[in-house]
């Protein structure tokens, strides 16, 4: 067992967490704002937007999803979203702080996600901009392309593979 997972944790997800999401949105978006010349406020205004706008849709098309906040070392450091669908464990959002990526967190999380898939036959999905540097963790761990839609495609893996 690495350090990571001795130090990682998931707990529901409360209203008191918003601002912690709306920071940790913001933290996924900077290197694409970085490039618009826009000033502070005009980034600030469009990511409170797109923060609201992406927290309906979940609402909306996830109902009943597992909402999880991701603690390392007891403070919070991303998101865990997962919405169970017939045979498909549909990995809604995955994110963390950019302080907190680059250290087998992801990883780890994704691992147990998918030994749960695993033990119940179950495939797993998520939706991956198609320029996201994760699409290359999520490949090395065994998911595949199933569907290009628009910008994202759709990433599977099945219950029948190793889990890398």
């Amino acid at each position: 067992m690495t350090a990571a997972l001795l130090r990682l944790a998931l707990r529901t997800q409360t209203p008191g967490d918003n601002d912690f999401l709306a920071r940790l949105y913001a933290s996924t978006r900077s290197e694409e704002l970085r490039h618009t010349g826009w000033t502070d406020s005009e980034k600030q205004t469009f990511l409170d937007q797109q923060f609201r706008a992406q927290t309906l849709h979940y609402e909306n098309f996830y109902r009943g999803a597992t909402r999880a906040i991701v603690l390392f070392e007891d403070k919070p450091a991303g998101r865990l979203y997962l919405f169970q669908m017939n045979n498909d464990l549909r990995i809604v959002d995955i994110s963390l702080l950019s302080e907190y990526r680059g250290r087998g967190i992801g990883t780890a999380l994704l691992r147990g996600i998918l030994e749960r898939a695993q033990a119940t036959g179950s495939k797993v999905s998520i939706h991956v901009e198609i320029f996201n540097p994760a699409k290359r963790l999520y490949e090395r761990l065994g998911f595949v392309p199933a569907a290009p839609e628009g910008v994202y495609l759709l990433m599977e893996w099945r219950p029948e593979r190793p889990i890398n």
